[in-house]
Parts: C-alpha cells; structure tokens; sequence
C-alpha cells in the first residue's frame, strides 16, 4: 500500500472570511490566544479522562496528564502541547479547516463588529483557535488520537489554503508549534508565559509547566467540598486570590444548582483600603467558567458597592469565552449577579446575628459601602437595611444598634423612626434637637456620618415606620404618658413669655436677620436651649445641606433658604432679649445675630466666623464693662 501523500485543501469560505477577520480586525489583547490554546488543551485531558474511565485505553496508558508549553527566544518559536484525547485525520480536518456555523452573513457581520469591540468574543462564536493567527506566522498542529490510530499534522499560514500530511512517531495528546511574527515574539519568553497562565489558567486542572516548571500551583479550592478544606488552606488561597498578607474578616462558600450552577468563594478582608487613602478600589472578584477565567476584577457579576469584597466565582452555565461588553447584559450573569448579591446580603445578616462583635468590627470598616448600597441600589436596598448600624440615645456611647432593635423597643403610638446628625455623640446630645426626645423617653438614632442622611433620605421607611430627621420644622413626637414629662425633666419650668411678647419679640428678630430666615417662631420642642434652626424642606436635612455645599452642588439643587428659627419663650436669655430689645436695640440685634450663629453651629451649618469673632468681643466688652469693680 502506498503512503498517504501531503494534501492541500481550501479552507472552507467561512472559515477564511473567520481567519481574515481574526488576522485583520484583532490588534489587542494578543494573550487572550495562550488562554484559548490552553483551554482546548484542558479540554482534550478531560475528554481522554472521560474516555478512560468507559473504555480503558491501552495506547500511551503510562503517559500523564498534563500541559507543556515551551519557548524558543532565539528561533521565535511557541509550543503547547497536551496528552488528551488527541485527534484522527477527519477530526483534524473538520475541526480546523471548518468551522460549525451556517457561515450566514449575519454572523460574520456580528463577529467582525464584536472583533473590534473584545477580543474574548471569538470564543464565543466558536472559533477560539484561530486566534493563534493573531500571534503567528505559521502554524502545525501535529496530533495522534487516543485510539492509537497513525498520527498527524495540520499546517497554515492563515491564508486560504492548509495541509494535511501524516505525522510519524508521535505520542497521544496533540502538539501546536506556533512561528511567531516579528512584534510577537515575547510570546516565546517565559516570563510572559508564566503571567499569561498564573492570570488566565492558573486554576486548570492539570499540570501546566512552562520550560519544564509547574506554574498552576494553586487549587480551585471553591469546587471542592467545605469539609474538606481546611482553614489554613482557606487563608492561603485568600492570600494567593486577594494579594494580601493577612486573614480574611469573613470567608463565604457556597454553591447553587439553580437557577445557575454556581461555586463561590469570597472573602472580607480586615482592611479598607479606601478608607486609607489608596484611591477607589477596584472589584476584587474574578468571574471564572470551568476553572478558566473569564474577566478578571469583573464590575458585572457584582453591585459596585460590594467591590470590597475578594474571591472567585465559577460558572459552569456560561459560554467559556463570553464578552465583557456581552456580560454587561447577558441574562444569565444579570441572574449571577442576583444571585451572589442575595446570597452575600444574607450571609452577613446570618453573621451579625451570630457574632455580634465580629460584625461591629466589619460595620466599622466597611459599613460605607453598604450605606453607598442602600443610596444606590434600589433592588437590594430593603434587605441592605437590617444591615444598617447606628449608635442612639438608648445605646452605650461606641454602641451601635440594628434598625430592627429600634423598631422593636418603640414606644406605643410612635409610628416614625427618628434621628439627628451630628460631628459627634457629645455634640448631639448637648444640642438642642434631642431636648424633648430625652423629656419624652423617645429614642433617636444618632448619624454621625453626613452621608447617613442621604442614606436614610433614600431609604425612605422601614417596617412600615417612616424615617424622620429631627431638625425638621414639622417634627411631632408622641404624645407622653400622663406625668411623664415633669417626671422626665427632673426640674420645675419656668413661665415662658407671653404670648404676645413672644409674638412681637419673633417679628422683630425675623426683621433683624432678614434673608437668611424664613421665619422666626415659637417653639414647641425646646426645653432647655434658647434657639435652634429647623429645616422647611422635609427632604433636606442640614448635613445633606452641608455635603452639597462643600461640594459646590447647593446651587444646582436649590439649597440653603428653607429654614425656620424657633425660640424657647420659658429661656431665661430669651426673657432677657425681649426686655433688652426695649432698654438697647443695637446692642439686642447683635445678641440676636449670636443666637442666630450659635443655632446654625448646633445645625452643623457654616456662618461667618470672622463677624462671629468681632460681635463676640463687643458682646465680651459689655459683659466685662457692666460687670462691678471688685473693692
């Protein structure tokens, strides 16, 4: 019998109109090859594993399973070889001299346009081989068939034509050697084979060695069974995934079957980055199919706001080499991300009922980013909720409580959750805006963050209680028990003002402050303070007013005008302002533009420090004057 001879063969229509575009449209991104070739090399293990297990297989039995990849620095030379399953003539020839598609126009249309887009998309489309052409002059593939069958070698420059000619003397598995063009050659090195694989291929499973190096040495510990891990080799992998140094805060493993099959491994890691001054963080977890990464630091299978977050999460229901801009809106990682979010909102709920102490730790770090949560992101942000911590007028100082612990003490008949911001716990508490919260055994959160208003502001309600901020001027609290305010206050009240002094006494401080006030009234809430500034606007509350100026946005939004100042008629320095008013207007004005001051203080708003300081010593030079000269 005659040799087979070397046959050329025309590349199907489609797959030339395939290789042109891969050759002609693909400038970026090159190393996505090394991952399509390494993955087809996986692929072929496992199909030989497969294959072994429901027929032994007699030829090459003692070779093992693995993946070599060597360089050639001097000739430009790249192979990859795999003991799999190897191929047959016809699979080599239907495998790669054509390819599985109609070849409609449409499709070659939506594959040069996605080509420019992402270079990941070729995979998708089923033709993730032919990538090597982005980085190769020249390609043979030489293979031999599991069955023991004569081997064989497919050779190709990218153009319209191949060969196919026997292959002599070669093992089971397949070989591809890949003459590099001229501005690829670093593909040659090791060292950039060596990051290529520890970034894409790092968890396949089977030996990848690089110049005779074993460079996957790193397990997919998510796919196996928790009970079999152990926590050092939990921590290792938090280190090896999240590049850190330390041990994680919280680890999370879990897997699903529906409505995805998915494996996850995430971490909290002790630190925030962000927090310290390290600039916007970016999404820590790696979105893999099969062991094979898909998009590193993904930004879709997570909301931003769990960008503090490290890990991997693996599944097996998305195509291998899926877009980044498909991600974006592929249906089925929108059910991922819905998924993991869910899933992630209930482990840490689970862990502050269990640890309450761990959890306060991890409040402290990294409560921001669930605040930034429940301001962004509407799906989630009623579960985000019982995440929520604050301290308040009934916990310890440094002690926070849970929304639910709120609601779950409130007093009969309140039907609001109340709360006040302020710099800091002494600063509320010796404010004026808690005074009839304290007299009538009301609890209120404080929010010593500015950005908590806005938190709150979006949140809206909770447990069907609506959210109140108590500098607003339409506050009403529940009515006290019989007795319970003079028990609550401790000490007798004074007469306030009559009302009709009172009544003259507001319009005339409103005539004095102008502008600035939309109106100076009574006040029905000030037990012990003389003054204090309320809010008009309902949805504005003065620190949100406070970030929207130091961020130049209040005149955008409209800021700043809507403000009321109520006075307490029973305080002695309003009796006294009212018969100054009489005896020395000017020097009564500038009392009342301190009140004014010291009331947008309370407020956390800014006033005029520079007029502050030159009316506060002419208030000082007529306290030191009228006061008697000792004998």
């Amino acid at each position: 019998m005659t040799e087979p001879q070397v046959e050329t063969k025309q590349f199907q229509a489609e797959t030339r109109k395939v290789l042109d575009i891969v050759i002609n449209s693909l400038y970026t991104e090159r190393d996505i090859f090394v991952r399509e070739l390494v993955s087809n090399a996986a692929d072929a293990l496992e199909k030989f594993r497969h294959q072994n297990l429901i027929e032994k297989a007699e030829f090459d039995s003692h070779v093992p399973l693995e993946i070599t990849i060597d360089g050639d620095d001097k000739k430009h030379i790249l192979t990859i070889t795999d003991t799999g399953i190897g191929m047959t003539r016809e699979e080599l020839e239907t495998n790669l001299g054509t390819i599985a598609h109609s070849g409609s126009q449409d499709f070659f249309e939506q594959l040069a346009e996605a080509a420019k887009k992402d270079v990941n998309l070729i995979g998708q489309f089923g033709v993730g081989f032919y990538s090597v052409f982005m980085a190769a002059k020249n390609v043979r593939v030489q293979t031999r068939s599991w069955d023991g069958s004569e081997g064989w070698e497919w050779s190709s420059d990218g153009g319209g034509t191949y060969t196919i000619a026997p292959c002599p003397g070669l093992h089971r598995g397949t070989r591809i050697i890949i003459d590099l063009k001229d501005d690829a050659h670093t593909y040659a090195s090791k060292f950039t084979l060596e990051r290529i694989i520890q970034q894409y291929s790092t968890f396949v499973p089977f030996p990848v060695l690089v110049a005779g190096k074993k460079v996957n040495t790193v397990q997919a510990i998510w796919t196996r069974s928790k009970a079999e891990i152990t926590d050092e080799e939990y921590t290792e992998f938090y280190k090896f995934i999240g590049n850190a140094g330390d041990e994680p805060l919280y680890r999370l493993h879990f897997s699903a079957d529906a409505p995805l099959a998915i494996n996850a491994l995430v971490y909290v890691p002790k630190e925030n980055f962000e927090v310290l001054g390290m600039g916007r963080m970016q999404p820590g977890v790696n979105l893999y199919c099969q062991k094979v990464l898909i998009d590193q630091h993904s930004e879709n299978i997570l909301p931003e706001w769990l960008r503090f977050l490290k890990g991997v999460v693996d599944s097996e229901d998305l195509p291998l080499n899926i877009s980044r801009q498909s991600l974006q809106d592929n249906a089925l990682v929108v059910k991922l991300r819905k998924v993991l979010t869910k899933r992630v909102i209930k482990f840490l709920n689970e862990e502050a009922n269990r640890d309450p102490d761990t959890y306060r730790a991890f409040w402290k770090t990294f409560g921001i980013f669930l605040k930034e949560g429940v301001a962004s992101d509407f799906e989630h942000r009623t579960e985000l909720a019982k995440l929520l911590r604050f301290e308040s007028s009934a916990s310890e100082p440094g002690s926070m409580i849970s929304l639910d612990e709120y609601v779950g003490r409130m007093r009969e008949g309140q039907d609001k959750i109340y709360y006040i911001n302020g710099s800091s716990r002494a600063a509320v508490e010796y404010g004026p805006y808690v005074e009839l919260f304290k007299k009538r055994g009301v609890e209120i959160f404080y929010t010593l963050d500015p950005i908590d208003d806005f938190v709150l502001n979006h949140l809206g309600e909770y447990n069907g209680k609506k959210l109140v901020s108590a500098d607003r001027a339409d506050l009403s609290l529940p009515e006290p028990a019989v007795g319970a305010d003079e028990a609550a206050a401790g000490t007798e009240t004074t007469e306030p003002l009559a009302a009709a002094v009172l009544t003259s006494l507001c319009r005339w401080m409103k005539e004095t402050l102008g502008d600035r006030i939309q109106e100076v009234k009574p006040s029905g809430r000030l037990v012990d303070s003389p003054a204090m500034i309320v809010n008009v606007d309902g949805y504005m509350t003065s620190s949100m007013e406070r970030i929207l100026k130091a961020s130049g946005q209040s005149e955008v939004f409209g800021m700043g005008s809507k403000k009321d100042m109520e006075i307490n008629g029973a305080s002695p320095l309003i009796k006294k302002l009212a018969s100054l008013r009489e005896s020395d207007a000017e020097f009564a004005k500038d009392v009342v533009e301190q009140l004014y001051d010291n009331a947008m203080i309370q407020a956390g708003l800014l006033v005029d420090p520079m007029a502050m300081v030159r009316r506060n010593y002419r208030i000082l030079d007529r306290a030191a004057s009228e006061r008697p000269a000792s004998a």
